[in-house]
């Protein structure tokens, strides 16, 4: 388990490590991973129950993790080589021909920490799903977490697998929407507005945690532990986690642009002195 001040240290180093692999790769999606490194770095390292030397696609006695929005694969690889899946310095082949680490998460190459293909949205509520109803029939206790974007949601499949698992009472389930209000084409009011998606879950059967900040580490944490302590009650969990696209870099953040846009050389260096360096080093 890690301090919150270790946390904090970490997500920054991440953030580092986002900008520095779209950059160099001239491609990615480094605003939804900005906004979602608290997340993912609490997740990795004080949530999750988990031994990265002990890796299985089958995820026996250990908590399971899917990221339905495989895009954001710079901070789903960062907060996993931080963590140890895989060496640290492999960060640098993002995005190289026939590297482990994929512009879409991809199980070709069997990449640690890796167990489902993401990126085609709308998928991995449903494999959460199988994944936690496997955990039951087989009497393993631990949990089953999916992460979604707030765009994902426009997505007919996602409302299908909610209902499912809400009648068919997934109570080992804990599915956190990343809700940052954009998306690739503009803002979720201006393509498809959402509605009241707290009011949403509770209709399809689920207990919901609000995080208001999901870029501050202390909520992130105390908002998690709330949405575990609910499991095992009748009810899959809905984490909405209202996150800022972008957050660390005062020029990107709230921008939808940058969903899918990357720095040019020379704004690196501006953004990265925003984002302190620190004892754990670049890749």
């Amino acid at each position: 388990m890690k301090t919150i001040n270790e946390l904090q240290t970490l997500a920054t180093q991440v953030r580092r490590d986002i900008l520095r692999m779209t950059t160099a790769a001239k491609s990615g999606h480094p605003g939804g991973s900005l906004g979602t490194a608290d997340w993912m770095t609490a997740m990795q390292f004080n949530i999750l129950d988990q031994d990265p030397a002990q890796f299985t696609m089958e995820g026996t006695g250990q908590d399971m993790l899917f990221v339905s929005q495989g895009h954001i694969t710079p901070v789903i690889y960062s907060t996993m080589a931080r963590r140890g899946f895989f060496p640290v310095d492999e960060l640098k082949t993002f995005r190289e021909f026939g590297t482990r680490l994929q512009g879409h998460p991809s199980t070709e190459h069997g990449l640690p920490g890796i167990r489902m293909a993401s990126g085609s949205l709308g998928q991995g509520m449903s494999v959460g799903i199988g994944a936690a109803l496997g955990k039951k029939m087989t009497g393993d206790n631990h949990l089953v977490y999916t992460l979604h974007g707030d765009g994902e949601l426009q997505e007919g499949q996602i409302w299908e697998a909610v209902m499912f698992a809400g009648a068919k009472h997934v109570d080992n389930l804990i599915s956190t929407i990343d809700y940052n209000h954009q998306q690739i084409d503009g803002t979720t009011q201006q393509v498809m507005d959402l509605g009241d998606l707290k009011a949403k879950f509770e209709a399809f059967m689920w207990t919901v945690v609000v995080i208001s900040n999901g870029n501050d580490m202390q909520q992130v944490l105390d908002g998690m532990a709330k949405a575990k302590s609910l499991t095992g009650q009748g009810k899959p969990v809905c984490v909405i986690l209202t996150t800022e696209m972008g957050y660390g870099v005062d020029f990107m953040q709230g921008i939808n642009k940058y969903h899918g846009s990357v720095l040019s050389a020379d704004d690196l260096p501006r953004a990265l002195a925003q984002l302190p360096e620190t004892e754990l080093g670049d890749f």
